[in-house]
């Protein structure tokens, strides 16, 4: 089986080699906890170390804002757009604005599934991409979240005929169970749960995986932080809630 390297430290530890490929994995949590950082440090590794293009899917945050966020860790995703490794669907702004209209992918009305499909389609025949982000799917349920399952199932069955590996990134609220919309871990092969807790007065990260389909994992809790150089799993410690 070939496996995908996330490109974060501790992190292909936990998963015994990488997500294997085509692997569609939902990156669960709520706020604060790292999620877009995990998702674009994935898919920025995988084209400088890995030499595999990628494409980010930004639902909740306007393409400009998403590259100097990136840049902050040092993460220059221009270049590669320019080299044609890297591109940003934008279906936040609707191409509405000066900026916006120098994006070169753009999803006029993201509630329409058919032609958020298809745009990311053209991108990924593009540029021959081998990793998707999604940022984040939740929103393409959130006022219909009985449409949870499916929206998510129709996505991965278009991203795994593609021979694409994603992280669809999922938002849960605060002290909220379960992976965000009703039947989404039934859809995945994989989940990967970050979260954020208060222990002895100190908020902590750290992340588990549920499942993984085509390989097994670590079953346990580790802890991570957030450097100015991205995520390091600490795949050698356990953290006790």
């Amino acid at each position: 089986m070939h496996r995908v390297k996330t490109g974060i430290p501790g992190m292909d530890e936990i998963l015994h080699g990488g997500i294997p490929e085509r692997n569609v994995v939902l990156l669960s949590g709520g706020p604060g906890t790292g999620k877009s950082i995990f998702c674009q440090q994935f898919l920025f590794k995988g084209i400088e170390e890995y030499d595999e293009p990628g494409i980010l899917i930004a639902l909740e945050e306007h393409p400009v804002q998403i590259r100097i966020n990136m840049e902050q860790f040092g993460w220059d995703v221009r270049k590669h757009e320019k080299e044609g490794k890297f591109a940003i669907v934008d279906a936040f702004t609707s191409g509405i604005g000066s900026a916006a209209k120098r994006e070169k992918y753009i999803v006029r009305d993201p509630n329409d599934e058919m032609e958020l499909i298809d745009v990311m389609k053209e991108a990924i025949e593009e540029i021959g991409a081998k990793r998707v982000g999604i940022d984040s799917v939740t929103t393409l349920y959130l006022n219909k979240p009985m449409m949870a399952r499916k929206t998510v199932f129709l996505l991965k069955k278009v991203l795994a005929g593609l021979g694409c590996t994603a992280l669809f990134v999922s938002q849960i609220s605060v002290g909220e169970r379960g992976f965000g919309g009703p039947g989404v871990e039934h859809a995945v092969d994989g989940i990967i749960k970050l979260d954020l807790d208060e222990i002895d007065g100190e908020l902590k990260r750290s992340l588990i995986v549920w499942k993984m389909r085509g390989t097994s994992h670590s079953m346990r809790r580790h802890p991570f932080e957030i450097t100015n150089k991205g995520i390091i799993v600490h795949s050698d410690k356990v953290l006790k809630m």
